[in-house]
């Protein structure tokens, strides 16, 4: 980047982040851009920072840990509340935030993001006011033992761009209501939220080196915090590549590891459905949030007795999604993250129509109506496929963004093998009135997850994660916490 260009995009960024280290924020030496989705152009500069800074947050996080873990569960719960009620109550500036920084439409990150948030930091504090230890008498020998969870120390925490602060405390909140303390490595995309976030921690009053904020790339930053001694567990969500590299750098120094990857969703639809009834959730579990959601459903098999009805009424509903401006409530769809991965998804529709698909809507079909202010955003329509074998590229390889490929099935055992025969597994769904059936299916798909006649309906205190390419390990109340914490066994003789 020339020296010009340079500066021009540091006069037009609206804001400029520092790292939170130990209750401080740290102006950086050099920074990173980020841009805005919706116009295409840079309004945040976030510090490109290393092992230095990365070095820096741990200590003060390992500084931490003593004092914090020894608080009381009730004086944890009750900061951690604290939080939760800050940023309810910045609800609508983190909205308005999220949606610069990341491009989805502001009225989702009202309704999902920033609400989602706030209920993380209070089912985390409410449950760990609610566990229970276990106990054995050993009559024979007169001893009694008993289990505690014990906190361990410094968590690696790195979060992904797709749903910045949404999942950012997912990770944080059982975290610290554990009793450990974290550096954070948000996604360099979509910063803005968690620097936010660190403001409203030092309003709440939460010690210092609790939670700490280090900004970067993910082979800087990213790779400082996973191969720190002192980092004794990670937890990451992210790309599936990513993923596998972070195994390789913390399995030699034996780290707990939590992975929650890619993945590439399938939906069974069965003949006895009510399309009318199903149409509206099943567009939308393709095309939320520009189908940058790692549970998005990207492939639908159909039982072929209904396939062309199926797909009329799913290209219609897809036409009707409003692709603009995050900041209008019209807008169903917003920008993608970023012009890179704009051109990523735009190739695998090119892609598919070589590999003899035809593209029904969207991509190449469609014309977009985007305001004149925001044509040099990362805009796409939603886009429907069919025609290509379960075994073809864009059938197999995540494309994370606003395209569909259905594709037909005849019996319950084809559209198993179908929707199992990826390297991924995340996340399903099936559509049937059939109890039976719902029940055969659903236990014989390879998924983490399975929604049956609906989809994102999530309950916190149920385990979330994938099998196979799509992660290692599970969140959820029970799973994050024992992530979060390591059993101790204590014998007492008497």
């Amino acid at each position: 980047m020339t020296t010009d260009l340079h500066e021009k995009r540091r006069k037009m960024a609206e804001v400029t982040l520092e790292n939170f280290i130990d209750g401080e924020f740290v102006p950086a030496s050099s920074f990173l851009d980020s841009f805005d989705p919706s116009v295409g152009e840079v309004w945040a500069r976030i510090p490109d920072s290393g092992k230095q800074e990365v070095d820096l947050a741990v200590a003060a996080a390992k500084r931490a840990f003593p004092i914090w873990s020894s608080k009381s569960r009730v004086e944890r719960a009750k900061m951690m509340n604290k939080i939760a009620d800050l940023i309810e109550e910045n609800l609508e500036e983190l909205a308005q935030i999220e949606s610069r920084d990341q491009g989805k439409p502001v009225w989702l990150a009202r309704a999902i993001d920033i609400p989602r948030a706030v209920h993380n930091f209070r089912f985390f504090a409410s449950s760990i006011l609610h566990t229970r230890n276990s106990s054995t008498l050993l009559e024979d020998v007169g001893a009694t033992n008993y289990t505690m969870r014990m906190p361990i120390g410094v968590a690696g925490m790195i979060s992904p761009w797709n749903l910045p602060l949404y999942l950012l405390t997912f990770k944080i909140a059982p975290c610290i209501a554990a009793g450990n303390t974290c550096v954070c490595k948000p996604s360099e995309m979509t910063s803005v939220t968690s620097w936010k976030l660190a403001k409203l921690m030092v309003k709440a009053g939460l010690p210092n080196g609790v939670v700490n904020m280090v900004y970067g790339l993910g082979h800087r930053a990213g790779s400082a915090i996973v191969e720190h001694p002192d980092v004794p567990l990670v937890s990451f969500t992210g790309g599936t590549e990513t993923g596998k590299k972070i195994m390789a750098l913390a399995s030699p120094l034996c780290k707990k590891i939590s992975l929650e990857l890619g993945g590439k969703n399938a939906a069974v639809v069965f003949d006895d459905v009510d399309l009318d009834e199903i149409i509206p959730t099943v567009v939308r579990s393709g095309f939320t949030n520009q189908g940058e959601i790692c549970l998005c459903m990207s492939r639908f098999f159909v039982q072929e007795s209904i396939l062309e009805k199926f797909v009329e009424k799913y290209v219609a509903a897809a036409r009707k999604m409003v692709v603009g401006p995050p900041s209008e409530d019209s807008s169903k769809l917003g920008a993608l993250i970023s012009k890179e991965h704009l051109y990523k998804v735009k190739g695998y529709v090119e892609l598919a129509i070589e590999e003899g698909g035809t593209v029904h809507c969207g991509e190449g079909v469609d014309e977009m109506h985007i305001p004149l202010k925001n044509k040099n955003g990362y805009y796409m329509a939603p886009t429907v496929i069919t025609g290509l074998g379960p075994h073809s590229r864009c059938m197999q390889e995540e494309i994370f963004g606003p395209v569909v490929c259905i594709a037909p099935f005849t019996t319950e055992e084809d559209a198993i093998e179908k929707a199992n025969c990826v390297k991924y597994g995340l996340a399903a769904c099936v559509w049937t009135k059939d109890v039976g059936r719902t029940h055969r299916v659903s236990q014989k798909l390879q998924a983490g997850t399975v929604w049956a006649n609906c989809w994102m309906v999530r309950d916190l205190n149920m385990p979330f994660g994938g099998m196979k390419a799509s992660g290692v390990g599970r969140e959820g109340v029970n799973e994050s916490m024992e992530f979060f914490t390591e059993a101790k066994c204590i014998c007492i003789k008497h």
